[in-house]
């Protein structure tokens, strides 16, 4: 019966790793997040990391992957329901554009915190990691927009030679980098400016 308790009790105390392991590694980095602070962070103890990881750099591969799977499935979720039916090309994309800033501030914002640290730190990540995150997260959301803006390209609304390149700058002019202040983030009427004049400068470029 006591074996089968602390069975019970392992995917618990795993999720409180990663889940530990996501503040420190995002507001840290990964080089100086320690397994003493994630140890800590999560209520465990040292061993019990290295019972579920061998060690710190599995950990952070773990940890990138089952973000970076929330945060994609999150962003195709968005495209899905703003672009799989479009009524209105530019209130579309700009409902779109809204949504998909959203997410920056929900609780998947953690996840973004530690893109940054890892664009801070690149040479220090390791290479499996890195290359996990680009294909399951950026490589993955691009690739499902482009498959909708081809599909809207072609019902005729858009002229577009490569789908990729056209998702890659609708993303672009949509991103929060091209606010004034992160704080507009929260700002309703600022970003609903900015989706706006981003999405009205895609169509300038691609509406047929």
């Amino acid at each position: 019966m006591t074996e089968r308790r602390k069975s019970a009790g392992l995917p618990d105390k795993r999720r409180a790793i990663v889940a530990g392991a996501l503040t420190l590694f995002a507001r840290d980095g990964y080089t100086r997040a320690g397994l003493d602070a994630i140890a800590a962070e999560a209520g465990v103890s040292n061993r019990t990391i290295y019972n579920h990881f061998s060690d710190k750099a599995e950990l952070f591969q773990t940890v990138m992957q089952e973000s970076t799977q929330r945060v994609a499935d999150t962003m195709v979720d968005i495209i899905d329901r703003h672009l799989s039916k479009v009524a209105d090309l530019e209130t579309d994309l700009v409902d779109f554009g809204l949504a998909w800033l959203a997410v920056l501030t929900s609780d998947l914002a953690p996840h973004f915190a530690l893109i940054r640290q890892i664009n801070a730190e690149m040479e220090h990540i390791p290479p499996a990691a890195l290359a996990l995150w680009r294909e399951t997260g950026p490589g993955r959301t691009r690739r499902e927009l482009a498959e909708r803006l081809r599909r809207i390209a072609q019902r005729g609304d858009l002229a577009i030679d490569d789908p990729v390149r056209a998702a890659g700058h609708l993303m672009l002019l949509i991103s929060a980098d091209n606010l004034t202040d992160r704080a507009d983030l929260h700002d309703e009427d600022a970003l609903r400016a900015m989706v706006t004049a981003g999405v009205r400068t895609f169509l300038y470029g691609y509406k047929r």
